[in-house]
């Protein structure tokens, strides 16, 4: 249910663009991006405390932590959250004057419309965020289930229900933001409630005797504050090219380039739910002892990943512009932003296999390597991204994204593996990544001289055809499908 609910997000999200540029307009989209940005960024003030309180929680249901201490440690939790999504909301509603006039290029758009609607993007920001604690216990819980079902009525009511709204009211900036504030506030009330249900029903009055204190906090703060590094040492390599960008283009253009690395920031959306799923539980499996079955999770996540992700980036590379024309009908956009797109498909798609050993480190509770890893990747990226996207604009960040998550790829996995994990790479490598991408990086390579379709329509179901195709067969290579569809068919081993 988790993995089918973030497909639903990943392709709900992304097929739904065209239609937010056809009724606002490619200038608004801008404005769109520019706010999905300020959530990323958000992510600053964090402090690792998100996938701190994620693995405690887990740790709590293996029976680590007592009731008394898991509780003291969500509740001050709780209030470390609220004070700081009423400053750092805060801080973003009071500069909303100045980041309309000072670093967004209006050309079309009323500023007194942006002023407002970036006010409002100030409060659905901190509201977003401070879900994620409650979203970490639900996850640490292992309610995936439940929020599976829970994330596809928000994401449905943020990108479909949004246009009878705007039909009724009116197609423009201020009443698509106001909406978006509804539905963050919806979310954030139904998170609370959950979160809260999963929390210990301890004696009122020993409920009531509990102190705000940060003591429960000090066992584990070495290791959210590790996290919190890491985090915001991600925020800085996954947003810095979308930040210069607001500020080098117009909101128009900045939209096509959100829109290129949004469709494809859908890979590491398709990895999510694996994640998601795999750290609380390896976490729980360290804690229990159970080494060996902590490493089959391992691997098999990794094909899986290599088998969903992989596949969806391949395909991104080998047909950018064409998926481009026929999602937009705009030839312009899929001409000006198939190279993007062809470029962060593959860095991503890197990313994403390389996270595997920050979940190994995750669930050690050890992550010193993670910390150093994220800053020599740091220091690669930022000079990178300065040269190559001041000579050659969003195609430049491209460029310099590819390079730095091919360097960290290729040579920081082994160095981790090899810390934690003797002789256990190379096979990682070879049997777990390399012969899943063989079949669809093949496969892609074959269709590429075949798909020369120049009706849109037809390109459709030839791109359809194509990734099934891909899909299937990847699938098919691997043994556990296999022995899963020996099993539904009736053929025995």
């Amino acid at each position: 249910m988790s993995y089918i609910s973030q497909a639903y997000v990943v392709l709900l999200g992304i097929m739904i663009l065209p239609f937010y540029i056809t009724w606002l307009g490619a200038e608004a989209y801008g404005l769109i991006g520019f706010f999905a940005m300020l959530q990323a960024i958000f992510g600053l003030l964090d402090l690792g405390l998100t996938p701190t309180i994620s693995r405690e929680t887990a740790r709590y249901r293996a029976g680590v932590l007592s009731e008394l201490i898991y509780t003291q440690l969500f509740r001050t939790m709780n209030l470390i959250f609220s004070s700081i999504a009423v400053l750092g909301g805060g801080a973003l509603y009071y500069l909303s004057e100045s980041i309309a006039s000072n670093w967004l290029s209006i050309e079309n758009l009323n500023p007194s419309e942006v002023v407002i609607a970036i006010k409002i993007m100030a409060v659905c920001t901190a509201l977003r965020w401070m879900t994620g604690l409650y979203r970490g216990v639900v996850i640490g819980g292992e309610l995936l289930v439940w929020l599976g079902g829970f994330n596809i009525i928000i994401a449905t009511m943020r990108f479909l229900l949004v246009f009878p709204v705007m039909w009724f009211f009116g197609a423009n900036v201020t009443v698509f933001f106001a909406y978006q504030l509804l539905v963050a506030i919806t979310e954030f009330v139904a998170l609370l409630l959950k979160a809260l249900s999963q929390t210990p029903r301890l004696p009122k009055k020993l409920s009531e005797s509990l102190s705000w204190s940060l003591k429960p906090l000090a066992p584990i703060i070495s290791f959210s504050m590790s996290i919190a590094l890491t985090s915001g040492l991600w925020v800085i390599v996954t947003q810095t090219d979308k930040l210069i960008m607001s500020k080098l283009l117009t909101l128009e253009h900045y939209g096509y380039f959100t829109l290129a690395v949004l469709v494809a920031n859908g890979i590491m959306m398709i990895a999510g739910p694996i994640s998601g799923a795999i750290m609380p539980r390896m976490a729980r499996l360290e804690a229990e002892g159970k080494r060996d079955e902590l490493l089959k999770i391992y691997s098999s996540a990794t094909r899986l990943v290599c088998l969903l992700a992989g596949c969806s980036g391949i395909i991104l590379i080998a047909f950018a512009e064409k998926i481009l024309f026929v999602w937009t009908a705009d030839l312009h956009i899929a001409t000006t932003a198939s190279s993007t797109l062809k470029l962060y498909a593959a860095g991503y798609l890197m990313l994403v296999i390389a996270a595997f050993p920050y979940y190994l480190q995750y669930a050690l509770g050890n992550l010193k390597l993670h910390v150093l890893g994220s800053l020599l990747f740091v220091s690669c990226l930022l000079p990178l991204l300065y040269f190559f996207t001041k000579n050659f604009g969003m195609t430049g960040a491209g460029i310099a994204w590819v390079i730095t998550n091919a360097v960290y790829f290729l040579f920081w996995t082994g160095i981790v593996h090899n810390k934690y994990l003797e002789k256990f790479h190379f096979s990682w490598l070879a049997f777990d990544v390399f012969k899943v991408l063989a079949v669809p990086a093949a496969l892609a390579l074959l269709f590429t001289f075949s798909a020369n379709s120049e009706s849109r329509t037809t390109m459709f179901i030839e791109l359809s055809l194509i990734s099934i195709t891909i899909f299937f067969l990847t699938a098919l290579s691997l043994n556990e499908f296999r022995r899963k569809l020996k099993a539904i068919v009736g053929i025995n081993e």
